[in-house]
């Protein structure tokens, strides 16, 4: 209830109905139209205290301090989330670069050349040029 929130908060209950009118807090409602304050809403009340009192914030730079921790938090998901993906999709990379591997040592063979591939050059009917450096001896006689 309004009373015990405000008093785990340190703060009197009409500064609760601020904070709620100007969208800070949001506390559930029960049947009757009584306002339930959860240990959450305790914490963010606590946390709106000591922003206004410690840091002398106004309301208006509660409410950005908390729309941007909240972005943070979004980005935090969004980066975690890709980072998983990242993962992901390297895993599947190097699965499908292992599985093209395998498949292309199967199919590249070097070659070697077996003793019987090889035609001697005279079987083929090919004359191949020589050019022969050829000086006679001369003799010491």
């Amino acid at each position: 209830m309004i009373s015990v929130a405000a008093e785990l908060a340190g703060m009197h209950p009409q500064t609760l109905r601020i904070y709620e009118a100007r969208g800070l807090i949001t506390p559930r409602r029960s049947p009757k139209g009584t306002r339930l304050y959860s240990d959450e809403d305790v914490e963010r009340l606590r946390r709106i205290q000591e922003l206004t009192t410690e840091l002398g914030m106004n309301l208006a730079g509660v409410e950005k301090v908390f729309e941007l921790e909240a972005e943070i938090e979004r980005l935090r998901r969004r980066l975690r989330a890709l980072e998983r993906r990242a993962a992901q999709v390297e895993a599947e990379l190097r699965a499908e670069l292992e599985r093209t591997r395998r498949a292309l040592s199967t199919e590249i063979v070097p070659y070697q050349p077996q003793p019987r591939d090889l035609v001697p050059v005279r079987e083929l009917g090919v004359t191949i040029p020589v050019e022969r450096s050829y000086t006679r001896p001369t003799s010491n006689r």
